[in-house]
Order: C-alpha cells, then sequence, then structure tokens
C-alpha cells in the first residue's frame, strides 16, 4: 500500500547526515553543531539535491526545544529563578530594549516601515534557549551562578516574546497606520498577562503536587520503560496544553513542567531517562535552523548581513556585559552572560515569519535574520571559548582594565572587618535552606560564631545585612572554602544533600584542613555509606527530625550543651 513517508525520510536525512558533518567537523575542531547546521542547509530547498520536509523538520525541532526545556525545569527550581530575579529581570528587558533600537536603527537606515524595524529590532533581541543551554552544557556550567543567571536570563526574555507574539498584531496594525486600536492593544495585553499567571498559578499550586505523585505512582510499577514514557507524556502534554489553553510557547509550558516535577524525588532518574530523546531532538532543531537559510542572501547583502551579525555578537554582547558589571558581578560572570546572549534563535524565527505573515516585514528582513541567526549561532562556542584568554588579557593590561579583570565578586570573600572570632575554631555552614536556616538559628542561639558558605547572592546579602558572616560561592570550589576560612575551622556542616557536590566539598575541606570534623546530609543510606568512608563524623538522612538532630549534633562537637 503506498503511503507517505515524508517524515521517515526527513528524521533519517537530517540525522544521517548531521553524524557525518558533525563529525568531520569535530574532527577539524570546530564544534559538532557548525556540521549540522551545514547538514539542514545541504537538505534545505535553497541548495540543490534531496529536500527533507521543511514543515516537518520544524515540528521536530520543536519536540526538541520542548524536552530540552523540560530538563532545564528538572534541574532549576523556582527558587533558583526567584534568586536571580534582581539581575534577570531588568537585565533581560533593559537589554532587549538596547538590541530592538539596534536593530530598528538599521531597518531605518534601509528604509522600513516602523513597524517592519520593530519587528527586525525584536526578532535581534531574544536569544536561542538551545544553543545557550548547549553552551553551558559543554562547559558544565549549567548549574553554576553563572549559568543560573544567563538562564534566568532567557527565562525572562522568552516571558517577555510571549507578550510580544500576542501584541504584534493589533500593535503592527497600530504602527502601520490600519488600526486605531489602542484599546485593542490594552485588551491583548491585559488577556496575555493574565493566562499566562492563571497557568504559573495552576502549575505552582496543583502541578507541584499532583505530577510528583504521578511518577511515584508509575515508578512503584516497577516498569522503566512506563517511567520513561510518563517522564515524555507529562512534558509534551503540559507543553501543548499551555500552548492551546493559555497561549503560553511550548517551550515555556515545558520549562515549568520540569519545574514541578522536579519536587519529586525521582526527579534525577527523569532527566537521566530524557536525555537521549533531549540529544537527538536538540540536533533535529540545528538541521531545521539550517533547512531555512538561504546562502545566495550572503552575495546579495553582504553589508546588511554583517550589520546583523555585529549586533547579534557585539551590539547585544556590550549591553549584557556592562548590565552584569552595573550590578557588582565579577567580570567572569559579565563575559559568561554576554557570551550566552551573542546569538538568537527560535523565537527570532517565530517573529520573523509573524511578520511576514502580517505582511509589514519584507522577506529580505526574514532572510537576513536567518543569516544572523546561522552565523551567531556558528560563532557561539567560539565566543564562549574565548571567555578564559580575553580575562586573561585584561588582566595583563593596565589601568582601569586590569582593575576590572581582577576585580573579586565582593560577596565572594569576607569583609576586612569581619571579626576575628569568624576566622578560627568557627563552625563552616555550607547551604540555606530549610535546614541551614534553622542550623544558623541555633548556632546564633547558642553564641557559636560560624561562616555560612551559600550560592544564592541575595541570601548571602541578607545573612550581611543581619551582621553575620557569609561567603556567596559553590563550596565544593576549594576557593571559596578558603574565603570562609576552612583551614582553621573546628566543624564543617553540609546541609546540601547533593551527592554530586558533597564528595568534593569534604575532599577540599580535608585537603585544607585534615583535623576539621565533618558533618553532612545524604539523600539515602547509599550515600550515606559513600560520605561515611571519606571519614565524615556523621551523615543525616531521615527528613524527620533532622534539624534537631543536626543541631544536637553540632552543639555536642563545640563542647557546648543544647
Amino acid at each position: 500500500m503506498p503511503h507517505d513517508i515524508s517524515l521517515i525520510s526527513t528524521i533519517a536525512a537530517g540525522l544521517g547526515l548531521a553524524l557525518i558533518l558533525g563529525y568531520g567537523a569535530v574532527r577539524l575542531g570546530l564544534p559538532a553543531l557548525v556540521g549540522y547546521l551545514l547538514a539542514g542547509i545541504a537538505i534545505g530547498p535553497a541548495t540543490p539535491g534531496f529536500v527533507a520536509d521543511v514543515a516537518l523538520a520544524g515540528q521536530l525541532a520543536e519536540i526538541g526545544v520542548m524536552l530540552l526545556m523540560f530538563g532545564v525545569g528538572l534541574h532549576f527550581s523556582l527558587a533558583d529563578l526567584l534568586a536571580v530575579r534582581r539581575i534577570a529581570l531588568p537585565g533581560a528587558v533593559v537589554q532587549i530594549g538596547v538590541a530592538t533600537l539596534l536593530g530598528m536603527g538599521a531597518a531605518s537606515l534601509w528604509g522600513w516601515s516602523l513597524a517592519a524595524a520593530l519587528i527586525f529590532g525584536l526578532a535581534l533581541s531574544v536569544a536561542s534557549t538551545v544553543v545557550l543551554l548547549r553552551a553551558l552544557e559543554s562547559q558544565g556550567a549549567v548549574e553554576s551562578e553563572n549559568g543560573r543567571i544567563a538562564v534566568g536570563w532567557l527565562v525572562v526574555e522568552d516571558l517577555v516574546m510571549v507578550l510580544v507574539l500576542v501584541l504584534l498584531p493589533p500593535l503592527a496594525g497600530v504602527l502601520s497606520g490600519s488600526a486605531a486600536g489602542d484599546g485593542e492593544v490594552w485588551r491583548a495585553l491585559a488577556m496575555t498577562l493574565g493566562q499566562v499567571a492563571a497557568f504559573v498559578v495552576l502549575m505552582l499550586v496543583g502541578g507541584r503536587k499532583f505530577f510528583p505523585h504521578l511518577l511515584w505512582m508509575v515508578a512503584r510499577t516497577g516498569s522503566r520503560e512506563l517511567f520513561t514514557l510518563c517522564v515524555v507524556a507529562a512534558a509534551l502534554g503540559i507543553a501543548f496544553g499551555a500552548a492551546k489553553l493559555f497561549g503560553v510557547s511550548f517551550a515555556l509550558g515545558a520549562f515549568f513542567a520540569g519545574m514541578v516535577l522536579r519536587e519529586s524525588d525521582l526527579s534525577y532518574r527523569a532527566a537521566h531517562e530524557t536525555l537521549p530523546l533531549r540529544d537527538a531532538f536538540a540536533v533535529l532543531f540545528f538541521v531545521s535552523v539550517g533547512m531555512l537559510f538561504d546562502p545566495a542572501i550572503l552575495l546579495a547583502e553582504p553589508l546588511r548581513v554583517l550589520t546583523v551579525v555585529a549586533i547579534i555578537l557585539v551590539g547585544k554582547s556590550i549591553a549584557a556585559a556592562v548590565l552584569v558589571l552595573a550590578f557588582r558581578y565579577p567580570l567572569n560572570t559579565a563575559l559568561t552572560v554576554a557570551a550566552s546572549l551573542a546569538q538568537i534563535g527560535e523565537f527570532s524565527f517565530i517573529l520573523a515569519g509573524l511578520g511576514v505573515a502580517l505582511g509589514v516585514l519584507p522577506v529580505e528582513g526574514q532572510s537576513l535574520i536567518l543569516a544572523g541567526a546561522l552565523i551567531s549561532i556558528a560563532c557561539n562556542p567560539v565566543v564562549f571559548r574565548a571567555i578564559a584568554p580575553l580575562q586573561a588579557a585584561l588582566a595583563a593590561r593596565g589601568g582601569q582594565a586590569a582593575w576590572l579583570a581582577r576585580r573579586q565578586d565582593p560577596l565572594a570573600e569576607l569583609p576586612a572587618s569581619t571579626d576575628s572570632r569568624y576566622l578560627a575554631g568557627q563552625v563552616v555552614l555550607v547551604g540555606q535552606g530549610r535546614l541551614g536556616a534553622r542550623v544558623a538559628q541555633a548556632l546564633t542561639g547558642a553564641g557559636l560564631p560560624f561562616v555560612v558558605a551559600e550560592q544564592d547572592r541575595e541570601k548571602v546579602e541578607k545573612l550581611r545585612a543581619r551582621g553575620l558572616a557569609a561567603v556567596c560561592g559553590d563550596a565544593a570550589l576549594p576557593a571559596v572554602l578558603i574565603q570562609a576560612h576552612i583551614a582553621r575551622a573546628a566543624l564543617l556542616v553540609i546541609t546540601v544533600p547533593d551527592p554530586v557536590a558533597v564528595r568534593p566539598m569534604v575532599e577540599a575541606a580535608r585537603a585544607l584542613n585534615p583535623e576539621v570534623k565533618v558533618l553532612a546530609r545524604a539523600l539515602g543510606s547509599q550515600e550515606a555509606g559513600a560520605l561515611g568512608g571519606l571519614g565524615v563524623e556523621r551523615v543525616f538522612v531521615a527528613e524527620e527530625e533532622l534539624a534537631g538532630a543536626v543541631i544536637r549534633q553540632i552543639l555536642a562537637e563545640m563542647m557546648v550543651r543544647p
């Protein structure tokens, strides 16, 4: 029986050619994604030979975006998002404004209308979440402070673009003079804000209780395939429902799906089970980008292409770096965020397509946006690799550049005025979650000196405002423990139940202070046994009465009666 095999041929050709060209790119010392993009160009409609189904490739790529954002949500809690809101929210909004004005300025010089210039500028202002996560994963920086800031920044950008996509049709009419609708714009804005707010509340109130419970029910069956099916169905189902019922993007819906499933203790397993699917569909995303690109634009409008690339790679990056430095973050954070935003992706394609459909953006504008996306995505890994050499070069120079490169995060070390009793014989307390906050309160009540090591900047700022000693950073890094003066500490208390991070904390502390006593929290008996083998004095596992047990043990170790 004859049947349509366009889906099979698109997947087979896309993945097969991506493998060949990706391997070739790696052998030449280039990022593999350059090969994926070239594979898309090769099977796209702008080049001779086999032409894959562009529409199907776009849908497959959308699935990849959803699965990838779902994975981010599994590791990025609401607390993480709120922890970076002070920089991510104003930073993203201002950076979008600067990049939009740069794009509008270039489009105005080319004689485009106001509506076309606005759409063009907005398309150049928003970065690709897929590309960012790929770059952060290659650097091992997704869970770092810099990674959380960059991801939070892009989440804010996605929320802004959701509003833009809804407001653009009536706004384009107003700008072009074909609609008078101030009322229409305000109604669209109110409707969009209401839908997004309803979705967020539903997920954070109902979803956080229902979906983790559903995951446990399926896990109890002992079936691995059912567990994987449950995870994928939740990711795609929530994303689809969010788009259809609340007008939220697929990517944002999948991100919140991951956030609610993170409440389950099975979130690490869920992330592991979906990893192969995320990788395969992420490749299809890059292939689909290549399929949309027409290389002829490089010959027809080379100066305009260079202008677009300059706005993306230079204009956006400088704006982001200046904003991050203005918030008193170190240069490394500013360069990381700047590199993260030095590309455009999926929302840019959607905006360009909508602009062409509305009849306000010329087809040339869409081609320029795609050219800028392709070139910036291909250059992004190189931009990330340039961070360390650039920072070193600035440090080697004299004057303001050297000071800027060497400037440290003011929260990453104790103030010079810190009392000496916090520098020797103290407790080093890692983490300020629920358990860490209770331990800190008990130590304060007992009059015991302690230094907190915490990655959340806002928590560190609040602790310092209360007159407590605290440093900001990942305690798994020896440099952070050194700033907490672990070398002369009496006790290290680890309240973070992260089996990946706890072991390097213990090893670094032992290397810096062989005599320090260590108390740690573990997720289960297996992790407890492993930590016990490192010489940890006591490992706490049970959640019930955990805080009280830890506090009593600390007071006993410090020879203070509870």
